[in-house]
């Protein structure tokens, strides 16, 4: 399948199948996260697996929607800002790097037959603490990682003409 066909067929999955992820699947969106592109290559962030099945309602704490504990893992990309590059400007790229890091792990999910929904709108002081976070590291990201029980709907973005600009702002 081609990157761009990847792109294409990946949705924002809100019902899972009780199906458990395969190990070998699991270690392959895991590498896909670990090879992602970073400032001066730090990889300043940490990927948290959460098994549901064991802690849905604490998990639930974290985010209301009853889907995200449908499926049988969630994962937190969690950063580590000590950790990442900062540019000059004091511009720190901790966000940019877990966000590339999250991206890749989707993408390979979607071409491994797994469904994910990008959570940016949780509780940060809950995971925090369900997490157990020390104070220098930020929950950034969650998604539910399962088989998808829904279908994707079409896709509504804008026309190329509305985002891209050529050589200056216009």
């Amino acid at each position: 399948m081609s990157l761009l066909t990847i792109m294409r067929d990946r949705y924002s999955v809100r019902a899972y199948q009780n199906k458990p992820v395969e190990n070998e699947k699991l270690r392959k969106l895991l590498e896909a996260a670990n090879l992602a592109p970073t400032a001066v290559n730090f990889q300043p962030f940490r990927i948290m697996l959460l098994k549901t099945a064991e802690r849905k309602e604490e998990l639930q704490r974290i985010y209301h929607r009853t889907w995200f504990t449908e499926a049988p893992i969630i994962i937190a990309m969690v950063a580590v800002k000590s950790e990442s590059w900062t540019r000059k400007d004091g511009r720190n790229y901790v966000d940019v790097d877990a966000a590339i890091a999250m991206d890749h792990l989707i993408l390979e999910a979607t071409e491994l037959g797994l469904g994910t929904c990008w959570i940016a709108n949780f509780d940060v002081n809950v995971a925090r603490e369900v997490l157990g976070l020390p104070d220098d590291v930020e929950p950034l990201i969650f998604t539910p990682l399962g088989y998808p029980a829904d279908e994707q709907k079409p896709k509504k973005r804008k026309a190329l003409s509305e985002v891209v600009m050529y050589d200056k702002w216009s």
